[in-house]
């Protein structure tokens, strides 16, 4: 309905405001000009017809009334030559005619006063309506756009061509909504197509390995062999399952929060893949100072995992990995490695983006473990930020999680 919503809202207010004004402003002119009309018009009948007697030529209260054809003929009854009139029944004259000119005047003013009001009312009403659409046209505008809307084209854009002001926030703000809309759809859409080729991956090396691997009348050194490998793709499928897991229970928030000495998790976690390093000839430094946070222990304990597994498994022989932890420094993991593109950084982040395409080969990861990191600190209002190394300096990455 045209004349229902938020316009018509707008226009019934700017239309009253403007009638209101009209007429305070067409009243307070009545009262002024009523207040000082009476003495205006007195002062001029009476400069007009001077009130004198006539019984002496001296009186200064007496009056003369002229005669002859030229004398203007008097408005009211005047005493013939020879006779005199009193100053109080001239005054009295005076009076009579001041007052009926007064309400001709006062009764004109309020009939084109009403009149006027009434167009300005009118032009009101008209004009309220025109300016109630000019300011809501960008709302008009969002709202066919939000219409438009759909999966296959979250590309659109509102890019009001407006002047600075509330609306063009409001526009520029659900433009940035509509950007993080698209990231966080494609970013859903890449997960959803990764995921399935992860888990379909194994699944098909467990079939052909049952077809081919297992077919006709395999020797037991066969069988063996075809064991191992199905136990390695489950292992594999198995990990991948619980990062998933895991990912989505980050992705869920706290559910309850204990003081958590992330230090003393930075040691554990540099101990528990020490080994690892050592076989690698990756040299690992932990400078762990004091850093306690409300959170999960269990959940912060696995990004811990997740950093120095990363930093030990991506490096270089004879490489080293830094773990720091301390209240001005967060969680601090940096490390040597192949170089990393600075506009790839982010894309790390992303489940199953890894810097180089997936070789299977034995203790390759998921691609999930930066992902998992970056759900953890979100969840915990921690930010998981990373800064690659140039070459000259070795490398790698440093990672920083700030609570």
């Amino acid at each position: 309905m045209p004349f229902r919503g938020e316009r018509a809202r707008l226009t019934a207010l700017y239309a009253a405001l403007l009638v209101l004004a009209g007429s305070l402003l067409t009243g307070v002119v009545y009262v002024l000009v009523r207040e000082g009309m009476y003495s205006s018009i007195s002062m001029a009948v009476t400069t007009a017809v001077p009130a004198r007697r006539l019984t002496g030529p001296t009186a200064p209260w007496e009056t003369t009334v002229p005669t002859g054809p030229s004398s203007v003929a008097p408005a009211s009854p005047l005493p013939s030559p020879g006779t005199g009139v009193y100053r109080g029944e001239a005054l009295a004259i005076t009076r009579t005619v001041s007052d009926a000119a007064e309400s001709a005047a006062l009764e004109r003013l309020l009939t084109v006063s009403v009149t006027v009001l009434l167009c300005y009312a009118v032009l009101s009403v008209a004009l309220a309506w025109w300016t109630a659409g000019r300011v809501l046209r960008p709302i008009a505008v969002i709202t066919d756009t939000a219409r438009r809307l759909s999966g296959e084209n979250l590309h659109e854009r509102i890019a009001l061509d407006a002047p600075p002001g509330e609306l063009k926030r409001l526009a520029d703000t659900f433009d940035g909504m509509l950007g993080r809309m698209e990231r966080l759809v494609s970013a859903q859409q890449r997960f959803a197509a990764n995921a399935a080729h992860e888990l379909r991956t194994p699944l098909a090396v467990q079939r052909a390995a049952a077809e081919i691997g297992l077919a006709g009348d395999p020797s037991p050194e066969r069988v063996a062999r075809m064991r191992a490998k199905l136990i390695e793709v489950a292992d594999g499928s198995e990990r991948i399952i619980e990062g998933l897991l895991l990912l989505a229970a980050s992705e869920q928030g706290l559910k309850e929060r204990a003081t958590v000495a992330v230090d003393e998790l930075a040691r554990r976690a540099a101990g528990a893949l020490a080994d690892e390093a050592a076989e690698r000839g990756v040299t690992l430094d932990v400078r762990a100072l004091p850093l306690d946070v409300e959170g999960d222990p269990v959940l912060l304990e696995r990004l811990l995992h997740n950093l120095v597994a990363n930093a030990v498994r991506h490096n270089v022989p004879h490489g080293r990995v830094e773990v720091r932890t301390g209240p001005g420094t967060g969680i601090e993991v940096a490390n040597t490695g192949p170089v990393v593109p600075p506009d790839t950084v982010d894309l790390l982040f992303e489940p199953f983006r890894r810097l180089n395409e997936r070789a299977h080969a034995p203790g390759e990861g998921a691609g999930l473990g930066l992902s998992i990191v970056d759900a953890i600190a979100r969840a915990h209002g921690a930010t998981a930020t990373a800064t690659a190394h140039p070459e000259d300096e070795g490398g790698g990455l440093t990672v920083r999680v700030v609570f």
